[in-house]
């Protein structure tokens, strides 16, 4: 994606060879600023306070981090430290745990001097793929849009919540990827962007993200969507997920289930774009099943921005000694999710629709 015309991915080796550089997403929108992760501690830390965030973004970063480590110690002692230490950074996303995976089944059988270059030269890979699910992810979810433009006749205003875009993955997003291809594509397209309380991540990088690539977009407060849907102002939602399970159910940021039951009283389709490595085939019950992160209270009730002056600032919103909860996520059933939108193609929320695209399940 572009950035004031320059390209740009959401993490990439850095020149020298030695480090990886990152976008610092808590600065955004108002601060565009790049870091360098030199050891497998940035790279944790980059992931634990969402500096980098999104489930495909966070396994390119354990990957780059698992690479980081090797190029300090060789060790099977120093790479099973280096997952373990990634791995405890964010419960939720199960491409955190798959990035691991992959990458210590790769350098665990290799000679200790070999684990270096093969752990960058497989972070790269992973980060290449991740690019080439998410376009493919784009084109099937475009034909979705083109569908919905030739039934209404006019702009399609799709509603998203959170940020499922670029940010969130190395290149083009999911969510936001069917999006970017039905643009690009000249289909006119308006997006409804949740602000998606805590941490706005919806107003802070979804409409940042928008902006930057021209697509219409207005800011909504997180409780506005099931008016809209009402009043016949949204003809489809598109969401990311952080973990969807065999039999469908989707895990995204809070939120996103009150926007599937909105849906479904007004007869919206619901549409969730995910890679397949999102899908976590372990589990059958989300709602039972995924564990659910908490975090910090100041993020509730806290928030983050520019004063009038042009100075940035965090201020407080709640009383002195009002508790807060912060759950991070909630499961929407797959019986609201009218379809799932992955690099293979559309399917049914369902194990036999998701098998219907990955066969080799099966087994």
């Amino acid at each position: 994606m572009n950035i004031e015309g320059i390209p740009y991915r959401t993490i990439w080796p850095a020149e020298d060879g030695v480090a990886v550089e990152i976008i610092d997403q808590t600065r955004l929108p108002h601060e565009f600023v790049t870091l360098r992760l030199e050891n497998l501690h940035d790279a944790a830390i980059a992931i634990k306070n969402m500096l980098v965030r999104g489930a495909p973004l966070i396994g390119a970063t354990a990957a780059y981090g698992v690479a980081l480590a090797m190029s300090d110690k060789t060790s099977d002692a120093a790479l099973e430290e280096a997952c373990a230490t990634l791995a405890a950074t964010r419960p939720t996303a199960i491409n955190l745990g798959w990035a691991l995976a992959r990458m210590r089944a790769l350098l665990l059988p290799l000679p200790p001097g070999n684990r270096p270059r093969d752990a960058w030269r497989a972070a790269a890979a992973l980060c290449d793929e991740d690019v080439k699910i998410n376009r493919a992810i784009g084109e099937h979810g475009l034909q979705l849009i083109r569908a919905m433009l030739e039934a209404k006749g006019e702009p399609v205003n799709i509603l998203t919540h959170c940020n499922a875009g670029w940010l969130a993955t190395v290149d083009w997003g999911t969510a936001l990827a069917p999006i970017y291809a039905a643009f690009d594509a000249g289909i006119p397209v308006h997006v409804w962007v949740d602000e998606t309380r805590p941490r706005n991540q919806g107003a802070s990088l979804t409409a940042w993200e928008l902006l930057q690539h021209g697509v219409p977009h207005t800011v909504i407060a997180d409780n506005t969507g099931g008016h809209l849907m009402q009043h016949g102002m949204v003809d489809m939602v598109i969401v990311g997920t952080d973990r969807t399970t065999a039999c469908g159910d989707v895990c995204n940021k809070i939120g996103t289930y009150l926007k599937a039951l909105a849906a479904r009283d007004n007869q919206i389709p619901f549409y969730v774009a995910l890679p397949g490595p999102t899908i976590d085939w372990t589990l059958e019950n989300g709602v039972r099943d995924i564990p659910i992160e908490q975090r910090d209270a100041q993020e509730v009730t806290q928030i983050r921005g520019r004063t009038a002056e042009g100075e940035l600032a965090t201020v407080t919103l709640t009383p002195h000694g009002s508790p807060a909860a912060n759950y991070a996520f909630d499961v929407t059933p797959a019986r609201l999710v009218t379809g799932l939108i992955t690099e293979r193609g559309v399917c049914l929320a369902s194990r036999e629709g998701l098998l219907g695209l990955y066969p080799e399940r099966k087994r």
